[in-house]
């Protein structure tokens, strides 16, 4: 595939004179309601005079792709041919925005071509799309198109409700451990694209809709040696670019590449610091709302165009619909962009409505909502911004008192805006939660910030960004296993900013991980005080009362976590009854954990926890020969899962390893390390295996590789064991003395 031309995009116009700008700022609310009707009105025109489009439709979603860093908006240090060469087919949308700078919101909006407040999903955790939401996919199928959709982040699972009217909707992710934050468990774009290619395959008919999503440009980055000389972000956006030339060449090879509809966007863009923010989610400058967006129309009608005019994500569901002449559902607030498109006439100009929820779930800030027009964004925050995108499109320089007029007539507009939005309900506890809570020693289980504050008495998250930030870089020490700096990092976070919810679980589960269970039950409980609705912190205080041998309150707070778990999360309400059955276990009680096994597979028939559990009690009891065919048979329930149960594979190795079937358990062992790779256990398990073998070398670097995965104390004083016990104390003093080094001293003791 041919590299594409890097063309810069044509220069802005001039700015508006005064006299219109005036004219402007008095009629921008009235717009905003006109727009709409006027958007139906034109629709209707354009769908009289010529033929709908009968397929294919193919919407391509990269997601975190900031629109300036692409060549064919101007970047000059990207490697994009595949994109460009589409974009050389099309017609570009210079100014794009998100409605949401989150994947979950954002794709709501686009998929539904309704406003957060509308379809009512707010935040990546704790929101669904309702039952029976008229999707884009809903009403295309409607329409006789087969419909397809492939997704690379759990983000967008099946259970966000995200895939509704999709005849084949693909979400599986490849297995990993339960620990993974949601970022982190994702499907490599070139196994999305693979499946949505053999979808595309499947089709008898070019009548089809195509929906894939590719989320390798989101953090963690993966180094990309193909693309080395780029920096971090740009080489993931190079990645993706490879991923969209295979499916274009897909299309080409089946020779619907010139009839097909294709449209390509970002759900948002990324901080990459310009604003101090590193990531996305907190502000809604161009940093993060800009996107890219690009239809390729049948035939490659008015290829090569660029449009100046502002479009958003709620356009798309309107303009696609409008192609295929099917009705507009009442309520949306988008514009069919078909005039553009066609070069036929003009839309409506209309202030874009963006807003940002995740500052005030997870931190307690202030939420942000703007309006965006051709010249303009006003930010509604504690302390209110207005910037002129035209002479200041890096938003340096906020002239809110310079133009009072402008920034009154666009506040009012936003408002008429959110004058429908659905109230945020404040989170209600119940009163039996309260009372168990008080009895498990939570004095005051109200958080400071009741969750129907105004956002004007909340801190302006501008105002936050360095705390922030320090959150953010504590979390990547974490990513880099360095624990205790990280840990140190988020403390002096919360010593700050006691409300930070996320901060207090970060710390809670980095001092799990590090062997402090402790430390993680008084984090916890912090967070259990700002979020008693949410069970996430209760299934951790469990998770640590567990480690500290309570089993009383360990089961009830698993209990309470089940008891505030939605009813429309059920994978949520299994895994508490999942973890009441490990206590149960690891207290002696073979009946509750039986029970409660039985429990969770109700609510999730996928986790095969009464096999499990019946295998553990019977590893308990020494019979690893009637425990094995147990293992396997939840081993072989697990494959089809993207999340693991931790240390199943370890004690299926264990029961093999002991039965002399050694080669079985070496792979036990591993599959264990390749989920959870700070398994202490797993690891010397595999040293002692390859020492008996004989096999020394593989031994100790097994050893080495402990120390590495997981370079904390008990880890070393594993090893140092490991070393004296295969006669090599010269190797295990030296162990001691680094731990030493790093630590102080071994505390922790081996298991």
């Amino acid at each position: 595939m041919s590299k594409a031309s890097r063309r810069r995009p044509p220069a802005r116009p001039a700015p508006a004179s005064s006299s219109r700008r005036s004219w402007r700022a008095a009629l921008v609310i009235g717009l905003v309601g006109l727009g709409v009707v006027i958007a139906a009105a034109t629709g209707w025109r354009y769908a009289r005079t010529s033929s709908p489009i009968s397929g294919p439709i193919v919407l391509i979603s990269i997601d975190t792709l900031r629109a300036d860093h692409l060549p064919v908006y101007g970047y000059q240090h990207g490697d994009t041919p595949n994109i460009d060469a589409l974009a050389r087919d099309a017609v570009v949308f210079e100014h794009a925005y998100t409605q949401a700078p989150q994947t979950l919101p954002a794709h709501a909006s686009l998929l539904t071509g309704e406003l957060p407040f509308q379809d009512g999903v707010r935040d990546n955790l704790g929101f669904i799309l309702k039952p029976g939401t008229d999707t884009l996919a809903r009403q295309l199928d409607a329409r006789g198109f087969t419909t397809g959709g492939v997704v690379s982040s759990f983000v967008l699972r099946k259970e966000t409700g995200i895939g509704q009217g999709f005849d084949f909707f693909d979400a599986s992710l490849p297995s990993s451990s339960p620990d993974l934050s949601l970022g982190d468990v994702r499907r490599d774009g070139a196994d999305s694209e693979a499946v949505a290619e053999r979808w595309l395959d499947q089709q008898a008919s070019s009548r089809f809709f195509l929906f894939l999503h590719l989320y390798d440009v989101h953090r963690p980055y993966i180094t990309r040696p193909a693309f080395s000389t780029l920096a971090p972000y740009d080489q993931q956006v190079s990645y993706d670019d490879e991923m969209v030339g295979r499916l274009l060449d897909a299309l080409k090879r089946k020779k619907l590449y010139e009839q097909a509809t294709i449209i390509l966007v970002s759900d948002h863009g990324e901080g990459l610091g310009d604003h101090g923010e590193q990531e996305h989610g907190v502000f809604l400058y161009n940093d993060t709302v800009h996107v890219a967006f690009i239809v390729k129309m049948p035939g490659n009608q008015r290829a090569g165009t660029r449009i100046a005019e502002p479009v958003q994500h709620i356009d798309v569901v309107p303009t696609i619909l409008d192609l295929v002449h099917a009705p507009r559902p009442a309520g949306l607030l988008g514009r069919s962009l078909r005039p553009l498109l066609e070069g036929t006439g003009k839309v409506p100009e209309t202030g874009i409505y963006a807003e940002a929820m995740y500052p005030r779930y997870h931190f307690g800030w202030s939420a942000l909502y703007s309006l965006t027009d051709s010249r303009y964004r006003y930010i509604r925050a504690p302390h209110p911004e207005l910037y002129d995108l035209q002479r200041d499109p890096g938003e340096r320089h906020n002239i809110l008192d310079d133009r009072p007029r402008v920034a009154e007539a666009m506040a009012g507009a936003l408002a008429q805006i959110m004058a429908g939005a659905k109230e945020q309900a404040p989170a209600q506890v119940s009163a039996d939660t309260l009372e168990r809570l008080q009895s498990l020693g939570y004095v005051g289980t109200v958080s400071s910030t009741p969750s129907d504050t105004p956002d004007s008495k909340l801190p302006d998250p501008k105002d936050k960004i360095q705390v922030l930030e320090a959150y953010r870089n504590a979390v990547d020490l974490a990513d880099h296993r360095e624990f205790a700096q990280a840990i140190a990092g988020l403390q002096k976070v919360v010593a700050a900013e006691p409300e930070m919810a996320d901060v207090w679980d970060q710390i809670a589960s980095l001092s799990l991980r590090t062997g402090q269970p402790k430390e993680a039950a008084e984090a916890y409980k912090h967070l259990v005080t700002l979020k008693p609705d949410r069970p996430n912190g209760y299934l951790g205080m469990a998770t640590a009362l567990l480690q500290l041998k309570q089993y009383d309150q360990a089961i009830e707070h698993a209990r309470l976590a089940a008891s505030v778990t939605p009813k429309d999360d059920p994978i949520g309400a299994a895994t508490a009854h999942a973890l009441i059955a490990k206590i149960a276990m690891a207290e002696g009680n073979a009946a509750l954990a039986n029970q409660e096994a039985a429990a969770a597979e109700q609510f999730d028939p996928t986790l095969p926890m009464k096999a499990y559990i019946a295998a553990r009690l019977l590893y308990n009891q020494g019979k690893y020969a009637e425990a094995v065919p147990l293992f396997e048979q939840a081993l072989a329930a697990v494959k089809k899962r993207s999340t693991q149960i931790p240390e199943l594979h370890f004690y299926a190795g264990d029961s093999l390893a002991r039965l002399d079937r050694y080669a079985e358990a070496e792979r036990q062992f591993r599959e264990e390390l390749h989920y959870f790779p700070q398994n202490i256990r797993a690891y010397a398990s595999l040293a002692m295996l390859y020492r008996a073998a004989g096999n020394d070398a593989a031994s100790e670097q097994s050893i080495q590789a402990l120390l590495t995965a997981s370079p904390l104390p008990e880890s070393y004083a594993t090893a140092a064991k490991l070393l004296t016990v295969f006669g090599e104390p010269q190797k295990a003093a030296a162990v001691r003395e680094e731990a030493r080094r790093r630590f102080g001293a071994v505390a922790a003791r081996p298991q």
